[in-house]
């Protein structure tokens, strides 16, 4: 069932993101069992990044260990190698009890890495399942009973199955919490914490952080013994990777879109992800940039996981060539290829600046990240320009017709602002299905709108619905027949739409329909005169109905 999971979420494919140093070891030399080196030669990966050089040796002796290190610099094999070593395969004594597991914070993060492990221990038929909230429940629980070796999950939906008996974590030998300072961002570290004091305390523990605040420093010290630390690759503090080339320009909000409908048409332009600070934001933008015939999604937290996954596979497979996302949507999107990142909104601090641009010039690619500064966020734009010595503290005013910007990035001055449709070979997001994961459906799943939008819409209507039934229900409680149309009433010989109207509520309606049937057995017409002289003293009846003067039919007739 993992095997099947992990297949529909894009099967098993590791493949490396950029060349490797040449005189750098390769996985053999760092004493990864044969099964793996196969696995990995498979996927065209033979030696190691700076990061797995470092922490596959150290990790491989058992000791616990905190890596400084963001993704993109290789990480993922660098504990999921030893990770490897720790836990026995089904062929080697394994009962199907989680034998290691890897905390992330996001839903994206946890299936690439899901994804990285089974390829890497295909070989041995290493069980690996990514547990993540979204989705149905069923499927995860199976794969559980089916058995794994390696677990992936987030913390709330560990938090779920553990409480609901579904899963052991008492066999767990090795542990890992991947970025945790975003598990920190996100309010997770509670739940981290609940997670850590369930597992045995003979295990392994590795935390990889980009940043270390003092709330992990706190956690490291409390559930690490003796951790080796080692730092690798760029991190917030060091600065971006200095593959990237990073322009600042000062733009008005008005203009932004302009200005990116011209950078997505830069020579050499490949996959590009464009960020937002806001989900509203994000799909604005992306509706926007459709308009102007350029293949795009946006991926944000009111999306369904069916949805984000699908705007995540057809950006991989090409269909699209551009994904507008938020911060915490696009933690973990692991994509080889992306060209350019546009910071839409201007980052609230250097840390999320990194992180951003940091999804391109990966493990040794080069990329551009542009970073849009409005007036109002030059305070905040001053301070990480200071903070990662970007030596970009007063970013030069640019409009689309701003001569530098054509020179900056190679673009033509020969375009407009609309993709010519002799370029729009992308196939685009309609090509890629989405699939149904069975979870709760989600606000906002269709990517038109945001949730604010759509909460309004929703609640508006909802609100006129309720009202409806309010008015129409207590009518009907009177009258089960109050919605039957006028030629019907006058083939039973009965009162008027108006006069059925006026009469919806309480006991008078009764009495005065046993008035109609006593007297329509004799002759109609004096039912319908008493009704016509009765209808026309609404205020006597309203008066009377809750008390005696409903009374008997002879009392409402004489009224």
């Amino acid at each position: 069932m993992s095997e099947q999971i992990l297949e529909e979420l894009g099967g098993h494919e590791l493949a490396p993101t950029a060349p490797v140093r040449p005189e750098a070891p390769t996985f053999a030399a760092l004493g990864a069992r044969p099964e793996t080196v196969e696995a990995l030669a498979a996927a065209g990966i033979t030696r190691a990044f700076a990061i797995q050089e470092y922490a596959i040796p150290i990790a491989l002796r058992g000791t616990d260990m905190i890596g400084q290190a963001p993704t993109g610099t290789g990480k993922t094999l660098g504990f999921g190698v030893p990770l490897l070593e720790r836990v026995f395969a089904p062929g080697e004594g394994s009962d199907g009890v989680p034998q290691a597991l890897v905390v992330v914070p996001t839903r994206e993060l946890g299936i690439q890495v899901a994804k990285d492990l089974a390829a890497a221990g295909r070989t041995r038929g290493i069980r690996v399942l990514p547990i993540y909230g979204g989705v149905a429940y069923e499927p995860q629980i199976d794969a559980l009973r089916k058995g794994v070796e390696i677990l992936v999950g987030t913390p709330g939906r560990l938090m779920d199955l553990q409480k609901q008996k579904h899963l052991r974590l008492d066999r767990v030998r090795a542990l890992v919490l991947d970025e945790a300072d975003r598990m920190l961002d996100l309010g997770f570290l509670d739940d981290v914490e609940k997670i850590l004091a369930m597992l045995p305390e003979d295990r392994q523990t590795m935390l990889f952080s980009a940043t270390m605040p003092d709330p992990i420093v706190t956690l490291s010290r409390r559930f690490l013994r003796r951790p080796m630390t080692i730092h690798a690759g760029h991190t917030a503090e060091t600065g971006p990777s200095p593959q990237t080339q990073q322009l600042a320009y000062r733009t008005h909000s008005m203009n932004k879109v302009e200005i990116v409908a011209r950078i997505l048409q830069a020579e050499g332009r490949g996959l590009t992800m464009i960020f937002t600070r806001t989900k509203r934001a994000a799909d604005r933008v992306a509706e926007d940039l459709d308009f102007r015939g350029f293949a795009v999604a946006a991926v944000h937290g009111d999306l369904g996981q069916g949805a984000r996954e699908r705007a995540l596979r057809a950006f991989r497979a090409g269909k699209i060539d551009t994904l507008v996302a938020t911060d915490v949507a696009a933690r973990g999107i692991d994509v080889s290829g992306v060209t350019h990142v546009i910071n839409y909104d201007c980052p609230e601090d250097q840390d999320t600046y990194t992180h951003r641009i940091g999804r391109t010039g990966r493990a040794g690619a080069t990329g551009v990240a542009v970073t849009f500064v409005d007036w109002d966020d030059m305070p905040r734009w001053r301070i990480i320009d200071k903070t990662l010595g970007l030596d970009m503290p007063e970013p030069p005013e640019t409009y689309h017709t701003s001569p530098h910007l054509y020179t900056d990035l190679g673009i033509s001055t020969e375009i407009t602002g609309t993709l010519p449709t002799a370029e729009r070979t992308r196939a685009g997001l309609s090509a890629e299905v989405e699939e149904d994961l069975g979870g709760r459906p989600r606000r906002g799943e269709s990517g038109r709108g945001s949730r604010r939008g759509d909460s309004r819409g929703e609640s508006r209507g909802e609100g006129r619905g309720r009202g409806e039934r309010r008015r129409g229900g207590h009518s009907d409680a009177g009258t089960p027949d109050a919605d039957a149309p006028a030629d019907a009433a006058a083939e039973e010989g009965t009162r008027t739409p108006r006069r059925r109207r006026r009469r919806r509520a309480g006991e008078a309606v009764a009495g005065e329909s046993t008035a109609v049937v006593a007297t329509d057995a004799g002759s109609p017409e004096p039912a319908v005169a008493a009704a016509e002289g009765e209808s026309s003293k609404p205020r006597r009846r309203r008066r009377r109905r809750g008390g005696s003067g409903a009374g008997t039919p002879a009392e409402a007739i004489a009224d």
